[in-house]
C-alpha cells in the first residue's frame, strides 16, 4: 500500500485501470485516427464542391449550348416580383403560334436592334394586316408595354431561371460560351483524375504499411 501511494504522488505508473491514460502504443493509433478523420472530411468537401462545379457548368453553359438557348440577365426590377436583378435567364426558341397567356418570353424592343426586353403576355392583339401581335407587362410595373410585340422580335421563351448567378455569367460572357463549356469540361475531369490518382496512392500506402507491419 505505502509503496503504492508513493508511485501515486511521484507520477509513477498507476496501474491499467487510470482513465486518461494513453500508452505509447495507443497515441500513434489515436493520431491516424484523427489523420482519417480530417481525410474523410477532405474527401467530402472537394466532392461536395466537385458537384457543384458540375452543377453550375450545366445550367449556366452547357445546357442553354446544348438546347439551342440564349442567356440573358435580369437588370431592371420590371419582372422583380418572381426574377430580381441578377437572375440568369435561359430562353428556349419557341413556335410564335404556341406562345400563350402568362408566358414569360424576351423580345426586341425593336426590331434588328440588339436591345431587348423580358417581361410576361398579358395579352393578345392583330395588326391591320391582319398579323398576330403579344401584348406583354413587365410583373413589376404597373401599365402594359406602349407597343405590341411582333414574330419578328420575340428570341425565345422562359426555359428557366436561376436566381443572382446572372452577373456571373455576364462575366464569364455569352458570346464565349462553347469556349467556357470546354474548359469547365477539361476543368472537372482533371478535378476527377487528381482525386482518382490520390485515393489510389493513398490505398496503396495504407496496403504497404501494413504489409510492412507485417
Amino acid at each position: 500500500m505505502a509503496a503504492d501511494l508513493t508511485e501515486r504522488l511521484l507520477g509513477g505508473d498507476t496501474g491499467p485501470g487510470q482513465a486518461g491514460t494513453e500508452t505509447p502504443a495507443t497515441a500513434p493509433r489515436s493520431e491516424r485516427r484523427r489523420k482519417a478523420a480530417w481525410a474523410a472530411v477532405g474527401r467530402f468537401v472537394s466532392m461536395a464542391a466537385m458537384l457543384v462545379a458540375l452543377f453550375a457548368a450545366l445550367v449556366l453553359i452547357v445546357v442553354p449550348v446544348v438546347s439551342g438557348s440564349q442567356t440573358y440577365t435580369v437588370l431592371t426590377k420590371s419582372m422583380a416580383q418572381h426574377y430580381p436583378p441578377g437572375t440568369f435567364m435561359v430562353m428556349k426558341p419557341a413556335p410564335f403560334d404556341e406562345l400563350k397567356y402568362g408566358d414569360v418570353i424576351t423580345f426586341q424592343l425593336y426590331s434588328g436592334r440588339p436591345d431587348v426586353e423580358t417581361h410576361r403576355i398579358v395579352g393578345f392583339g392583330s395588326t391591320q394586316q391582319g398579323e398576330k401581335t403579344l401584348i406583354t407587362k413587365g410583373d413589376n410595373n404597373g401599365a402594359n408595354d406602349p407597343e405590341p410585340i411582333r414574330a419578328i422580335q420575340v428570341k425565345g421563351k422562359l426555359f428557366y431561371a436561376v436566381p443572382y448567378v446572372g452577373f456571373v455569367a455576364n462575366f464569364l460572357g455569352n458570346s464565349n460560351r462553347e469556349t467556357w463549356t470546354v474548359i469547365a469540361a477539361v476543368a472537372l475531369i482533371g478535378h476527377g483524375a487528381v482525386t482518382v490518382y490520390r485515393s489510389v496512392r493513398k490505398t496503396r500506402k495504407r496496403d504497404d504499411q501494413a504489409a510492412g507491419a507485417k
